[in-house]
């Protein structure tokens, strides 16, 4: 580079330092916009134009701790500290995921379908959907123990046609209701436990 173009580049570079100084000090919009339009190249000399920042990138989202209703039919999570209340449970079974954070998914099976929500035979899909690839810690099966024959997870009654015998439960089945959960949600059948407990709302947290 010759003598002369050193100079001028001085110059260019002396000048934009002046302005942006003078726009600090006295808080001219004229100045910023001026020095906002000075950028330095590769090459060591200016660009005119704007400049744009660089994008900003978002850090990792962490589900927050909640309280949560789970109704009939229903799937939903909470973070780690948050609790999960099932409303009204006399007939119907809960199924609550522990994950190894500390979270928690839950589905509020019901014994016969709610429109618009999962039915008994689908709602174990929505609970693994749900987990995706995270650690399950224990699975916990709660509510009218009785009531349920383990088929319903894989075929719901309403699935069953007009005059079909329906298979009824005699008796309670915790050790059917464990396998058919288990292999419903892909754990091991040791990480599935069952209560009996018909007892209306349940909170578990």
């Amino acid at each position: 580079m010759r003598v002369t173009q050193v100079m001028r580049v001085r110059r260019v570079r002396g000048a934009a330092l002046l302005l942006v100084t003078a726009s600090l000090a006295y808080g001219s919009s004229s100045g910023v916009a001026v020095a906002a339009q000075a950028r330095p190249t590769a090459a060591g000399g200016y660009l005119s134009g704007p400049v744009t920042p660089p994008a900003r990138t978002p850090g990792p989202v962490t589900p927050a701790s909640a309280n949560i209703r789970v109704s009939e039919g229903q799937v939903g999570e909470v973070g780690a500290g948050g609790t999960i209340t099932y409303p009204s449970v006399t007939s119907c079974l809960t199924v609550t995921v522990r994950l190894q954070g500390g979270g928690m998914v839950g589905a509020h099976a019901s014994l016969f379908e709610v429109p618009g929500e999962y039915r008994s035979d689908r709602i174990l899909a929505a609970v693994k959907q749900r987990t995706g690839s995270r650690e399950v810690r224990a699975v916990e099966v709660r509510g009218a123990v009785g009531a349920w024959d383990p088929s319903y997870f894989t075929k719901a009654i309403e699935s069953y046609p007009e005059g079909a015998q329906v298979p009824v439960p005699t008796e309670p089945d915790p050790d059917g209701l464990a396998r058919v959960v288990a292999d419903g949600l892909g754990v091991p059948r040791g990480k599935v436990t069952v209560e009996d407990l018909p007892d209306g709302d349940q909170t578990v947290g």
